[in-house]
């Protein structure tokens, strides 16, 4: 799955036959992300498509020296299962 960042549409997203998989966000503040919801069409879940976009977003988070916070439960999830990231919530 190839996930696209649509930066004007702040969101992660895939395309998934005729539907779409996404990860949306809005900036809580200059330089912190809202990581506030995330959506896989019922075909396609339980395939890990949520963690794939749900990484890609805090990889970008990342790669900006960004702070994030997990508003969306998916990705609190994540996060909870891949420490890793926790330094980067606000």
């Amino acid at each position: 799955m190839d996930v696209i960042h649509d930066e004007e549409d702040l969101r992660f997203y895939a395309v998934l036959g005729q539907e779409e998989a996404e990860l949306t966000y809005t900036y809580s503040e200059d330089k912190v992300l809202d990581l506030d919801y995330t959506f896989v069409p019922e075909a396609y879940r339980n395939q890990g498509l949520a963690d794939q976009l749900v990484k890609a977003g805090l990889e970008f988070v990342k790669a900006r020296n960004y702070r994030f916070i997990p508003s969306c439960p998916v990705v609190e999830a994540y996060v909870h299962r891949h420490p890793e990231y926790q330094a980067l919530m606000d």
